[in-house]
């Protein structure tokens, strides 16, 4: 009850239209990467999913937000099953160990045939731009090469619910799923994160 309420109503206030360039029932882990605005974007990804996709589908989130109040804690460990990571901070011996535990735990929870959704810019843009891709969704399709790496293009969500702001103002929005990114043999980091940041510019393009 509490998922199917949460998702109309995310459908209500963000009036998202929804746009596949992939198969939308797939049941093989993939890993839905999107452009970061709002906090309100894994729950608009979340609620674009087919109704019988969303329990396999786990949200990967930043520990210090979601565990901050009672509500919060209960919406990300009970109903959306997120995956909640600790932020890199402190000096970069430190930021690496976080990084390298965080990326087994997500690669982890693909298993049992989960997806996860996942930001790779880190953290939440302000002025509507795909920002640099940080290294964590390289590290984590060398981890778990089976996972289909699927682009997500949100459009709107930082007027919707922007950053600084608790309630959100009901406006149209869109969301893109685009189609597989394809493995390339010996790619370097530099040239997947590049890839993978232009596959997700590109689908704001789409009509």
């Amino acid at each position: 009850m509490i998922v199917a309420t949460l998702a109309a109503v995310s459908r209500f206030v963000t009036g998202a239209t929804v746009h596949w360039q992939c198969e939308p029932r797939a049941t093989h882990p993939r890993i839905y990467f999107g452009n970061h605005t709002s906090h309100l974007d894994f729950i608009v990804i979340w609620s674009a999913l087919p109704a019988g996709m969303r329990q396999r589908v786990r949200p990967v989130a930043g520990m210090d937000y979601w565990d901050a109040s009672p509500v919060r804690r209960y919406l990300a460990r009970q109903v959306f099953r997120a995956v909640l990571i600790e932020r890199a901070h402190g000096d970069a011996s430190d930021a690496i160990e976080r990084a390298r535990v965080s990326t087994e735990r997500m690669a982890d929870a693909l298993g049992d045939g989960n997806s996860l959704i996942v930001f790779p810019e880190g953290t939440r843009g302000t002025n509507g731009e795909v920002g640099a891709f940080k290294s964590g969704l390289y590290h984590l399709s060398q981890s778990r090469p089976d996972a289909e790496l699927i682009p997500v293009y949100l459009e709107n969500l930082n007027r919707i619910l922007p950053k600084g702001e608790v309630l959100p103002v009901p406006m149209l929005s869109r969301v893109v799923f685009g189609s597989p990114l394809a493995a390339i043999a010996r790619e370097s980091k530099q040239d997947f994160l590049a890839r993978a940041r232009e596959a997700l510019v590109q689908l704001r393009a789409m009509q």
